[in-house]
């Protein structure tokens, strides 16, 4: 069985009487890959700091791989989400000089650079200065930075912030392969389709509680998904099978439109299927969308405006 490479127990940060994190506490497997979401100021920033040894936290324990985190920072990658390169150096110099930090010399240092370089998309700027390089180039060089002494766990705090797709897909593509790898990656972001689509698990953070945590999956079965049809004629014989479809809700919208809300939208698109060719009808629209992280998330930390 997997072993537990983060353990987070009731971890709190107090400010003064401002109360960042109270009593946080997850865990992530090894070779997991872990999304974690909150609104601004919901404490993620806080908790990546504390996790990368950044900050100490005022109460609870944080662990990797059963080590505290002061013992255990040479097992810890961080892509901050501010940039944390030095424009004057070339793309080799600066993964060279974080590699350097953690004690590799010489040969191993270089075979290692030109590994992260290929791995990032830059060998063929390696020598060129990185304040000359686009958003995303940079964006590339801060995991690179990050990946130079091989973490057992990865610290991503908002990875694709101002990148264009290409790099995204880019980023996305090396974060897939260093998961295979068997790297523990925790991966925060605003872009809710990134989280879904990369992770597995999730937590969500808000005002400094982790108010859900669990599969993606099972957090998308938080909300029912929505079938819309149009039909050209409303029949009582339609009323009445409507009725009868187990476990949906449906109301009449107008001009022969109908709303479906469903747990299990591609099982109810198939009974409406039936229902239609049982009563010989045709509709003349259908469209079927299922519940997305995005809409988990604002059903569980709400609309409000975070500034």
């Amino acid at each position: 069985m997997p072993s537990l490479m983060l353990e987070v127990a009731d971890l709190r940060k107090h400010y003064g009487s401002l109360e960042a994190l109270q009593g946080v506490t997850f865990v992530v497997e090894e070779g997991e890959l872990f999304g974690l979401l909150g609104p601004n100021g919901a404490g993620k920033t806080t908790l990546i700091s504390i996790l990368s040894g950044l900050l100490t936290p005022s109460a609870g324990r944080a662990a990797v791989a059963g080590r505290p985190i002061w013992e255990a920072r040479a097992e810890i990658g961080l892509v901050p989400q501010d940039l944390a390169i030095y424009g004057e150096l070339t793309a080799r110099e600066n993964l060279e000089f974080f590699g350097q930090l953690y004690g590799l010399r010489g040969t191993e240092l270089r075979r290692r650079a030109e590994e992260v370089l290929e791995a990032i998309a830059l060998t063929d700027r390696a020598d060129q200065r990185a304040a000359t390089f686009s958003g995303g180039m940079k964006r590339r060089l801060n995991l690179g930075a990050a990946l130079m002494h091989r973490p057992r766990l990865l610290l991503l705090d908002e990875p694709t912030t101002g990148v264009d797709p290409q790099s995204r897909n880019r980023i996305f593509e090396e974060v897939r392969r260093l998961n295979a790898g068997g790297m523990t990656i925790v991966y925060t972001s605003h872009y809710m389709e990134e989280v879904q689509s990369l992770c597995p698990r999730v937590g969500i953070l808000d005002g400094g509680k982790l108010i859900a945590c669990n599969f993606t999956t099972k957090l998308l079965r938080l909300l029912p998904g929505q079938i819309r049809f149009r039909v050209p004629q409303v029949t009582e014989g339609l009323i009445q099978r409507l009725n009868d479809l187990p476990q949906v809700a449906w109301q009449r919208l107008d001009d022969g439109r109908f709303e479906v809300s469903a747990h299990d939208v591609p099982h109810t698109l198939l009974r409406l299927a039936s229902v239609f060719a049982e009563l010989g009808m045709e509709p003349t629209e259908i469209e079927a969308n299922e519940p997305n992280l995005e809409r988990v998330f604002l059903h569980l930390t709400g609309r409000e405006l975070r500034d």
